[in-house]
């Protein structure tokens, strides 16, 4: 199986400018690129503030952390099944996250910048969770510095153990915002897309917490 990629946490930054420079070529392209983006021809930009570009700020940024951990795995890990999985998820979000790039750089908006989880609003207890992002700017369900230099460290059953407890609660969290934007996001091409990051979430989550049951681990507290 081909590995997901290298690891390399000062890469997301970088990706995020890659992605950004592609989807700006894109446009040169002209409307053929709205359209490949599924984005409908001559439809308004999404305001700075709106749903849909909070949404492809931020889920961009929470994503890259869950392909970073992923692609810590082929280093790591041995198991087959959480090989599979992590190669799963760095393949599904990386197009994902070239998806709402391409969305912000054809709505002429920049990759990153403005409050971090704003987006959702007054209403932020969305499924009962308070969605704010913490006093460093993690959203929810992303892992802190110190959880991440942990799971570095590791290595065998135990990184697996450890992967699968985060990356479920960070599928948790990405969930929550993807339920949300599928809602009221005004764009339907985003609120299509986060239609089916909250489903494909849901599923690898049910997934997850059985591959970390029969390797014995217990799932971390929600977010």
């Amino acid at each position: 199986m081909t590995p997901a990629g290298p690891p390399s946490s000062a890469r997301s930054p970088l990706r995020v400018v890659l992605l950004a420079v592609i989807a700006v070529g894109l446009v040169l392209l002209g409307g053929g690129a709205a359209v490949a983006l599924g984005i409908g021809r001559g439809e308004p930009a999404p305001t700075a503030e709106s749903v849909a570009a909070g949404f492809a700020r931020d889920m961009s940024q929470h994503h890259l952390q869950g392909v970073e951990m992923a692609n810590l795995v082929p280093e790591r890990s041995t198991d087959p099944e959480v090989r599979q999985l992590a190669f799963d998820i760095a393949e599904t979000q990386n197009n994902q996250v070239g998806r709402l790039q391409g969305w912000l750089a054809l709505w002429g908006l920049p990759p990153t910048g403005g409050q971090t989880m704003a987006w959702m609003g007054a209403d932020a207890g969305h499924g009962g969770h308070d969605m704010a992002a913490t006093a460093d700017g993690l959203m929810p369900g992303m892992a802190t510095e110190e959880e991440l230099a942990e799971l570095r460290g590791l290595s065998g059953t135990e990184f697996d153990v450890q992967f699968l407890r985060l990356m479920i609660r960070h599928h948790q969290g990405g969930r929550e915002m993807a339920e949300y934007t599928a809602e009221h996001a005004a764009v339907p091409a985003v609120a299509n897309l986060a239609g089916t990051i909250a489903e494909t979430q849901t599923a690898e989550t049910t997934t997850m917490t059985r591959m970390l049951a029969a390797r014995g681990g217990t799932p971390l507290p929600a977010p």
